[in-house]
């Protein structure tokens, strides 16, 4: 059986998730932006955690932990590069080491730029990645501290995934990112579909992650810095892709 997934808001805008394995009854949590809400879900769910997985280790998604093993021990997996800034971890992983919850075998995926040390996880067989604040549902993540070809080559390491990929990401930005995406692809009907539907639901304050890597394909501009039609748009024709990206990057940093 693949894992189940629950989405738990936590904060005012991030995202933790739940992955639970039903053949072995283990259960991972995706990230702690806070204890209260990941504890509610388990109980109402009835089950047990065993793993926390951390994406990096920025504090909305790390802040929460120690209260949360206090009250559900498991085991932390995180990124050995990360080690020196995130909690202490039980298992320090890099890219391509497999991560197990009960029977299904995940893969590290290094997606440093936001972050260098920023990982996500892939589990192929339930058709899920947990991808953090690296790509996000029609955005990706600032880029703090890696170049940007670093991020682009993050980008699309996500990208080559399969188009039915699960998209768990950590925050709601979705509507203020539909708002940018359309200044630089005005063109894409896919993409002025989208932002329709992201509307709609926001209004209900219905969530809109997670989302699928072939939406993200279709309309996320961080992921077509290669389509032609985006290239023109912002007069650079031909240019390398990388370079196409960190401007999209740039201006969606002062948008």
């Amino acid at each position: 059986m693949t894992l189940e997934i629950r989405t738990v808001p936590c904060l005012s805008d991030n995202y933790a998730f739940l992955a639970h394995d039903p053949d072995t009854g283990q259960t991972a949590a995706v990230d702690v932006p806070e204890a209260a809400p990941i504890l509610r879900a388990l109980d109402e769910e009835d089950w047990i955690l065993s793993h926390v997985l951390l994406t990096h280790h920025h504090a909305d998604h790390v802040q929460g932990l120690d209260q949360l093993l206090s009250e559900a021990p498991a085991r932390v997996i995180g990124a050995e590069a990360d080690a020196h800034r995130l909690p202490a971890l039980d298992i320090a992983v890099r890219e391509g080491d497999p991560v197990m919850i009960g029977n299904e075998v995940g893969e590290v995926i290094d997606v440093s730029g936001h972050t260098v040390g920023h990982i996500a996880f892939h589990f192929p067989e339930s058709r899920v990645v947990f991808s953090g604040d690296s790509l996000m549902a029609l955005g990706c993540g600032r880029v703090f501290e890696g170049p940007p070809p670093q991020m682009w080559n993050s980008l699309k390491k996500l990208a080559a995934l399969p188009g039915d990929t699960t998209v768990c990401s950590g925050h709601e930005y979705t509507g203020k990112n539909a708002l940018f995406a359309v200044t630089v692809d005005p063109g894409n009907a896919a993409l002025t579909a989208r932002k329709a539907m992201i509307d709609a639901a926001r209004e209900e304050g219905q969530p809109t992650v997670p989302s699928t890597l072939a939406e993200e394909l279709d309309t996320n501009p961080f992921l077509r810095a290669e389509d032609p039609a985006i290239q023109a748009h912002l007069g650079m024709e031909g240019a390398d892709p990388a370079d196409v990206f960190a401007e999209i990057r740039s201006r969606k940093d002062s948008f």
